[in-house]
């Protein structure tokens, strides 16, 4: 190295410079003249280093960035849990007073379901007790309510349709024990032993008469124990004759006298339903 033109002496900046030359000359110098084949296996170390940092970086790097990437999908789920949390709260709150109202109408239902089934039996008797006393009814009204009695007892009847045909069946039997009904009817008469067209008049429920005016013979009928039963009056005759006429406004109004009977078909009350 040259020294400054004018300068005797070098200085320690100088010195600095040629000792760092030569140090630099020396590093280089074994490699510069050493043999081509021991220059490439540096080489590659030196590539397969710099493979390796830059995958390393390239892997931190990476992992930086995924690293972030959980946390805030880590505080994202957080904060989704306590959302649920708090709904789930407010829904169990909700759902209690749910359960509550669920529970008293499954209660509700059960009494309701017992109460049904203890009408289905009621009903059941009621219909098997008017059918017992059938037989005692007026002959007219018994065949009116034909299809109310074999509908009463069908095995097949809802609770609603049994009731509703037990219910013709008491209303018809209330209003027929309240009116005067005359007519004509086919009976079989004691002493017949063919049915014949006579003429009848009920008086509701509790007797009838009956005249057969072809052979002048008046008949009393009522319930009994065997049911429904004729009971010839032949003394009678006029009188129900009479009393006919007065029911068909035929005759004016009188006080005729005819005989009557009461009987109960049976003691033992029906209960409502």
């Amino acid at each position: 190295m040259a020294w400054k033109l004018g300068r005797t002496h070098p200085s320690m900046r100088d010195l600095a410079c040629v000792i760092a030359g030569g140090l630099a000359w020396s590093l280089v110098s074994p490699c510069a003249f050493a043999a081509p084949a021991s220059i490439e296996p540096a080489q590659k170390a030196v590539m397969e280093w710099s493979r390796i940092r830059s995958e390393t970086v390239r892997m931190e790097t990476q992992w930086e960035w995924e690293r972030e990437t959980l946390r805030t999908t880590e505080i994202a789920l957080q904060d989704r849990v306590r959302a649920l949390e708090e709904k789930q709260a407010v829904l169990n709150a909700k759902s209690s007073g749910e359960r509550k109202s669920l529970d008293e109408l499954a209660a509700k239902n059960a009494a309701t379901d017992a109460a049904l089934k203890n009408t289905a039996e009621r009903m059941q008797e009621i219909a098997a007790e008017l059918t017992r006393l059938r037989p005692s009814l007026p002959p007219r009204l018994s065949q009116g309510l034909e299809f109310a009695f074999r509908s009463a007892n069908s095995p097949t009847a809802s609770v609603g349709e049994r009731a509703q045909h037990v219910l013709t069946i008491l209303t018809r039997c209330g209003q027929f024990n309240r009116v005067i009904t005359p007519g004509e009817e086919v009976l079989r008469l004691p002493g017949e032993s063919e049915e014949k067209l006579v003429e009848v008049i009920y008086w509701g429920l509790s007797h009838a008469y009956a005249l057969d005016r072809a052979k002048g013979i008046a008949y009393l009928g009522g319930p009994t124990e065997k049911g429904w039963t004729w009971v010839a009056k032949p003394e009678a005759a006029a009188a129900v004759s009479q009393l006919l006429a007065m029911a068909r406004d035929k005759a004016d109004p009188a006080f005729v006298e005819v005989p009557a009977r009461v009987m109960h078909a049976s003691s033992k009350p029906i209960a409502a339903p």
